[in-house]
């Protein structure tokens, strides 16, 4: 039976989509982890606002938090982790990103799949 609060996974990206979706998270992205699950966090100005709304559509399991203010800074910070990274992000991530494309965000990709290999492989065999 599916929950009925959770959400589902948008339609595939376009070509574009995928582009600035991957170039996004190279500039700006964070690959890493809270000790427990996989995350990948991108955290930009208030400024982007239209860009953060832009990925919650495109991967509607994601979240979005604040805006947020901290040291004369306003952000806001979007986050996948969960069903929403191992479905949704890393297929796309993982199509597109690797080391003759940006060798730096590639490994920390790479690093984050490693440390957390177990937690993904038991949420891609629950859905399978």
């Amino acid at each position: 039976m599916r929950d009925p609060g959770a959400r589902e996974p948008s339609p595939p990206l376009t070509e574009l989509e995928r582009g600035i979706l991957v170039g996004v998270l190279i500039g700006e992205g964070s690959f890493g982890g809270d000790g427990r699950q996989p995350q990948v966090t991108l955290r930009m100005h208030v400024r982007h606002e239209a860009l953060f709304r832009w990925l919650t559509e495109r991967f509607p399991r994601s979240r979005l938090y604040g805006p947020y203010g901290h040291g004369g800074r306003s952000y806001y910070q979007w986050m996948a982790r969960g069903p929403a990274l191992v479905h949704d992000l890393l297929p796309v991530i993982e199509e597109v990103l690797d080391e003759r494309l940006d060798a730096h965000a590639a490994a920390r990709l790479e690093a984050m799949k490693a440390r957390y290999a177990d937690y993904i492989e038991r949420v891609r065999s629950r859905a399978a």
